[in-house]
């Protein structure tokens, strides 16, 4: 390992300047005239908009899907068969569909001046009934016009499940709860026109600067040229600005109206709240069938996602339950697998991929049915894992839904994980605590995570973009720095410092002297962006496979400085070296750029500049996977959980940064136990959100986060440029499952049985009682 190459511990270089309060956000962004944007949302989750008044002396400050002229709605398309499409106006039109959705938007000098206009605009909305529950409302009354019933679209992965005759066939139903993201920053957008190159410039906090550039461009009927997106610093995204913003497109069109006035519109908590719990919300009908031994024969499972009221451009309303139904099998041998998903339109904020999309409420639903196998078979949780988890001889592993399982060895991440916290002592420690009147017990999770995969995957969704080959541009300046230039963007990764990283152990330059450009549609190449756990695999690789590059084009030009042969140069340690002698990469780069009379012709061409893309060797993505392991003590008083050890062993392939895998890592499981004991966004018959406030809305904070041990087995893929798994959405994906198999754990003796998430105080009385 280089000291400061892949696989180097090293601190991240970014946070200097975010410890120091020196980053630059959205809300930082100032510009001389700038006026404020607030939009009038709707107070009601169904009902034709009837009126819409502006108030007296506000007339050309307050703007109505009307005054939008030429604006198309935002459409996420889809071929699968069956799939339904939306239109998602930026301002309503006609009808609302949701609680905060925009109705109107107002320019002010300030934000509170704009937010008194809003007030003062008379709306009048005939309120309809609300579609609240995917299962009762599934067939209606429809809320889209032209509809039927309300699903959105409807999938069956079929398989006969005749004659496998079962020792044991477990059946739950389970469900997961609304969740809203909450991002330490929400979503803000800063833009102006400017007339000289006839330009919209749009700074938004975005995960996909070129696929919010596409979309926008298309829903504005502008060339996509005429369009700049420039995204800053990001104070955390997972999925919730990975989409194109109807706010966005309104904003973008008021600015070219206006000609050059700048504008800016920051999203508050109660919006994010009231209008965008957006994620998470599913219910689960599954059935796994087994043998005396507790192996697997079959899993049938019905599933339904609450999609809410639009497809989300780009990845639209079916992603996550198109995901139920390839990956619920898990990382397990499932012989046989039968699975029907439902996508269903509801008058809740649209579905949109938070952390770990599908995976943690698959994971959920799979890992308590087994543990529930494992209970009526009498047999050790973890020994019937160890039953059906493939083993590292059988990789690469073809599952039933043709996923490839790149590499890894499954049971012994679990082994591992047991061992660390005690699995054969427990049972000992349980007893010892009920004596005492004491409940604790102990969970285990396995999963595994697909990331980095590519067109083959995507091809067939028909969502607005499929990602190709991940480019990236590389330039060395005169004094021997390099530029790194990168269509992906970071909000958290790390990625200026683990991409300089990949570029020092291929060039051996510094990572001090490597700059990361990024999140800039006007400076880099074209990408799908960062989601999907890609960014490590796809980017890295591209950014390994340009400085290779370079160093292609940098030995027989040092080879040529030192009158040497170029057959016998060879380049270590930011330098060529022949015959003797040694020339460093700054010296090269400024003999091009400042006396490229020294070097020949076709060097000076050929140039020290190269744009590059890269894909895995098999685009069907990395497999990393993890075992998580729980223990609580559970209050039967008050229903209060404490968690009192919890265990990761993690396999990310070789990391790029120990370091900053354990900051994802560790930061996803937060979420995860948030998912698991505190977030819910609860509506009531009407449609309204019942938790549009942190009093209301739960979040775990530091008490609530144990420490958390990590320990991490690293095996390399076969597919990726140096091994490199997406480990980014890793930690969100366990933590329910392994928590809610330890609750349950402690309550078994009882008869009793958590289903539902999260597994709240209340609910977890409930089923005490």
């Amino acid at each position: 390992m280089k000291p400061q190459g892949v696989g180097a511990a090293i601190p991240r270089k970014e946070d200097d300047r975010f410890l120091r309060g020196r980053g630059r956000f959205v809300g930082d962004i100032a510009m001389a005239g700038m006026r404020e944007v607030a939009f009038l949302r709707s107070p009601v989750a169904h009902g034709l908009v009837r009126h819409i008044g502006k108030p007296a002396g506000f007339e050309r400050q307050v703007f109505t899907m009307a005054d939008l002229e030429g604006v198309l709605p935002i459409r996420a398309p889809s071929s699968l068969p069956g799939f339904r499409k939306t239109d998602q106006w930026p301002l309503a039109h006609g009808r609302v569909r949701q609680v905060g959705e925009p109705v109107a938007m107002v320019m002010a000098a300030s934000r509170a001046e704009a937010e008194d206009i809003c007030e003062a605009i008379e709306l009048d909305i005939e309120e309809l009934p609300a579609a609240t529950d995917m299962l009762a409302h599934r067939a209606g009354p429809p809320i889209h016009e032209g509809w039927a019933d309300n699903v959105v679209l409807h999938t069956l992965v079929e398989d006969d499940l005749s004659g496998i005759a079962p020792a044991i066939t477990v059946r739950r139903r389970l469900r997961t709860a609304r969740q809203h993201m909450a991002p330490l920053e929400g979503r803000g957008v800063v833009a102006r026109w400017e007339p000289r190159i006839g330009q919209l410039e749009m700074h938004t906090s975005s995960q996909m600067v070129h696929v919010t550039k596409t979309g926008l461009a298309e829903c504005l009927g502008l060339a996509e040229s005429a369009v700049r997106i420039i995204s800053p610093d990001v104070g955390g995204g997972f999925g919730y600005k990975g989409i194109l913003l109807q706010e966005e497109v309104a904003i973008g069109w008021l600015a070219r109206r206006l000609g050059g006035t700048p504008l800016r519109w920051l999203e508050d908590r109660r919006e994010g709240l009231s209008g965008q719990a957006n994620c998470r919300e599913h219910h689960y009908d599954i059935d796994v069938h087994a043998d005396s031994e507790g192996r697997i024969l079959a899993i049938d499972c019905e599933a339904h996602v609450d999609s809410g009221a639009y497809s989300a451009y780009p990845f639209s309303a079916c992603l996550e339950a198109a995901q139920i139904a390839s990956i619920l099998p898990g990382p397990y041998v499932v012989p046989r697998f039968r699975c029907r998903t439902w996508s269903v339109a509801t008058n809740k904020p649209p579905i949109l991929p938070y952390r770990g999309v599908a995976r943690t409420g698959v994971c959920y639903a799979l890992e308590t049915t087994l543990d529930a196998v494992a209970r009526k078979a009498g047999i050790d949780p973890v020994a019937l894992r160890l039953r059906n988890l493939p083993s590292a001889e059988a990789m690469p592993y073809v599952n039933v839904t043709k996923k490839i399982f790149d590499s890894g060895d499954y049971p012994e991440a679990l082994r591992r994980a047991a061992e660390a916290i005690d699995a054969d002592g427990f049972k000992a420690r349980q007893d010892s605590a009920r004596a005492k009147g004491r409940l604790i017990g102990q969970g285990f999770a396995v999963f595994n995570e697909q990331g980095a995969h590519g067109t083959s995957v995507y091809h067939g969704w028909g969502i607005p973009f499929v990602p190709g080959a991940e480019a990236c541009q590389a330039r060395l300046t005169p004094d021997g720095a390099l530029e790194l230039r990168v269509g992906v963007h970071s909000h958290g990764q790390g990625m200026e410092t683990t991409l300089a990283q990949v570029a020092h152990e291929v060039l051996g330059l510094p990572v001090e002297r490597v700059q990361l450009v990024h999140g800039d549609t006007a400076l880099t190449p074209y990408s799908t962006g960062t989601w999907g756990s890609r960014s490590a695999v796809m980017a890295g690789g591209a950014v390994g496979d340009a400085c290779a590059e370079l160093r292609r084009r940098l030995i027989p030009m040092g080879a040529h400085l030192l009158q040497a042969d170029p057959a016998e140069a060879v380049f270590e340690n930011g330098a060529v070296h022949a015959g003797g002698g040694s020339v460093s990469v700054a010296e090269i780069a400024r003999t091009l750029y400042r006396a490229p009379q020294n070097l020949t012709e076709a060097m000076q061409a050929q140039g020290l500049e190269c744009t590059v893309g890269h894909k895995t060797a098999r685009d069907t993505g990395t497999f990393s996977y993890a075992a998580h392991a729980v223990e609580i003590e559970l209050d039967a008083a008050t229903g209060h959980v404490a968690l009192t050890r919890y265990i990761i062993v993690e396999d990310g392939g070789v990391l790029l940064n120990p370091l900053v895998a354990d900051g994802q890592v560790l930061g996803g499981t937060a979420q995860g136990i948030g998912t698991a004991l505190l977030e819910e966004m609860p509506y009531d018959a009407s449609g309204q959100p019942l938790a549009s406030t942190f009093v209301d809305y739960m979040l775990p904070g530091a008490a609530e986060v144990p420490d958390i041990e990590i320990h991490h087995m690293e095996t390399p893929s076969p597919i990726s440029r140096f091994g490199q798994k997406g480990i980014g959405e890793s930690g969100a994906i366990g933590p329910p499952a392994a928590i809610v198999n330890a609750i349950n754990n402690a309550i078994a003796h009882l008869g009793r049985e958590v289903t539902d998430l999260p597994a709240s105080p209340d609910r977890i009385l409930a089923a005490l009682a």
